[in-house]
């Protein structure tokens, strides 16, 4: 029915092969397709290729940067480690010292309070035969007086120091 139809308008028949047609079309190809493949080609090849090494390149770029960010990952890290191994040595040593220290102000300390004891002990039994002596004095001199009055007598110098003498060494003598 189309066949038909289209024969009515005198066009002819659309199935059959129409060598003039076939050859102009071929030729109308090969011309588009050259002109096409000489000019159009090359630059769309070219731009293709250009993005292609222009993605390649970032993609190195970041592979790169990615390699540099792990290798300053890395070193910072080791850094890291070393830093607060030094703070460790550093709070070691510190406490170290002030242990140190501490026992040396201890030592300093309970030596001079040793000091201060032996000297407070020193004055102390200083102190105690002075008062001891003076009390022999006072004693002796209170025994002369008492001896010269009974024996109504004047007691020499010398005579007072030879009592003294023989008092303090009575005295010592039954100390120990």
């Amino acid at each position: 029915m189309l066949t038909t139809i289209l024969a009515a308008d005198g066009a002819g028949n659309p199935m059959e092969f129409n060598p003039i047609a076939y050859i102009t079309s071929l030729v109308v190809f090969l011309v588009a397709f050259g002109v096409l493949a000489a000019m159009v080609w090359p630059k769309i090849t070219k731009a293709l290729d250009e993005r292609q090494n222009k993605i390649l390149g970032e993609i190195d770029a970041a592979e790169k940067a990615r390699g540099d960010a792990e290798a300053a990952r890395a070193k910072f890290e080791k850094d890291l480690a070393a830093a607060r191994d030094e703070s460790a040595k550093m709070i070691a040593q510190s406490r170290a010292d002030a242990q140190r220290l501490a026992d040396e102000i201890r030592a300093k300390s309970e030596t001079e309070l040793q000091d201060r004891l032996t000297k407070a002990n020193a004055e102390i039994e200083g102190a105690k035969r002075a008062a001891v002596a003076e009390i022999h004095a006072k004693a002796a001199d209170l025994a002369t007086s008492i001896a010269g009055k009974i024996l109504q007598r004047q007691i020499t110098e010398t005579d007072q120091k030879r009592l003294v003498e023989e008092s303090l060494a009575e005295l010592a003598g039954r100390r120990n």
